[in-house]
């Protein structure tokens, strides 16, 4: 685990009980708003989302965090599926190459005073060093009720985790539902780091929820529609939508700490890849604000 001592802070345990736990204060809205707002082609689409902290607290305060801290401006999205889904928060459009590029979330967020939920298996039943991911708050997780609280509608905003292949990494966790530190739990399932995506069809993936957190949905879906239909649009002045995305395979988890995902000598570890839709034209996440506490 040599990565961890060069890339990760240590915590004491007093400190990661205060700050696991503190997840809704009185200063704190069950529905906190947020602005995410896109541009393509020039022209600016705010599209404005509903979060909702009774159904994944966690994940909504790890991803304010990161709004706050400005991480997510000039992401841009890396797979676009046509009347489906919209992926962002996790590559960079690189002008230069005409695609993307990883951003280093580990780099990024290190310095950063994120509220912890999941670490490296300490001793004495204690956390060890914190991951800077957030725990997935989902039933294939052990948590029940986030599918009752949201779900996979047109509009749904998701928390998004790669694959991390035959890996059986084991982490600890800071749970919200029951509270307390537990040990043990897959590290694939705690991984999440900023990548996201908006549901944009019109119908519903229920099948998802057991898998992925949805933790907010848009507030007026007209706002993405408008977004949607300028890209429908430049698409219509192509040759279909096929010619809008240059579709690449794509290493996975090249900036991941465990060398058990990334490989001890390259990034490609295992060969973990996915395939990407890459727009060509570039839809670029100028900024997510949060509007409302």
């Amino acid at each position: 685990m040599k990565k961890f001592h060069r890339m990760l802070a240590v915590a004491s345990a007093a400190v990661i009980t205060a700050t696991g736990v503190a997840m809704f204060t009185a200063c704190d809205s069950a529905e906190p708003e947020i602005v995410i707002t896109y541009s393509f082609l020039g022209e600016k689409y705010e599209v404005e989302y509903t979060l909702s902290r009774k159904g994944a607290p966690q994940t909504v305060q790890h991803f304010i965090e990161l709004a706050d801290a400005d991480y997510y401006d000039g992401t841009c999205i890396h797979h676009y599926v046509d009347d489906a889904f919209l992926y962002g928060g996790a590559y960079e459009w690189d002008e230069a190459s005409g695609t993307i590029v990883e951003k280093d979330y580990y780099a990024a967020v290190k310095d950063l005073d994120l509220t912890q939920s999941v670490y490296t298996l300490g001793e004495n039943g204690e956390p060890g060093q914190p991951l800077y991911t957030v725990r997935g708050e989902f039933e294939a997780n052990g948590v029940e009720g986030n599918s009752k609280t949201l779900s996979h509608t047109q509009g749904a905003l998701a928390m998004y985790y790669t694959s991390k292949g035959s890996s059986s990494v084991r982490v600890g966790t800071m749970r919200s539902d029951e509270g307390g530190y537990q040990e043990g739990d897959y590290y694939e399932y705690n991984s999440a780091t900023s990548m996201f995506y908006t549901f944009t069809g019109s119908g519903t993936r229920t099948d998802l929820d057991d898998s992925y957190t949805v933790f907010g949905m848009t507030s007026d879906f007209t706002q993405m529609q408008e977004l949607l239909d300028a890209i429908s649009e430049y698409i219509d002045t192509l040759s279909g939508a096929d010619a809008f995305v240059e579709t690449g395979k794509y290493f996975l988890n090249q900036y991941d700490p465990y060398d058990a995902v990334t490989g001890t000598t390259t990034f490609s570890g295992e060969n973990i890849s996915d395939e990407y839709d890459v727009p060509v034209e570039p839809i670029i996440i100028e900024s997510v604000e949060v509007i409302k506490y």
